[in-house]
């Protein structure tokens, strides 16, 4: 249960980050963004490894049940990832609008 609400836990920051970066977008703050965007990855990284943890248990025939629990966390950092990704864009966006 650990890796499951570590899993939730930082890709939930991920998520918090990345918004956090588009604002900082949004105001002209470019750098800022970027350092958002990096805490953002680093939290993906300890989701990860939570997610890892999981994974190696299950390899070494360890019975990890497929809980609500454990898909929503799941689901948490499948989403982090993607909204990761579309921050990324959208601050690249906001670049080229105050590269004007």
């Amino acid at each position: 249960m650990q890796a499951v609400m570590g899993l939730i836990i930082h890709a939930g920051n991920a998520k918090s980050e990345c918004m956090i970066a588009i604002g900082h977008a949004k105001i002209g703050e470019l750098q800022e963004a970027q350092d958002k965007i990096d805490a953002a990855n680093e939290a993906l990284i300890e989701a990860h490894h939570a997610q890892t943890s999981l994974l190696t248990s299950e390899a070494r025939g360890e019975n990890v049940q497929p809980t609500l629990m454990l898909i929503h966390a799941q689901d948490h950092l499948m989403n982090a990832i993607t909204f990761r990704d579309l921050a990324k864009e959208v601050i690249e966006l906001y670049s080229r609008i105050d590269a004007k």
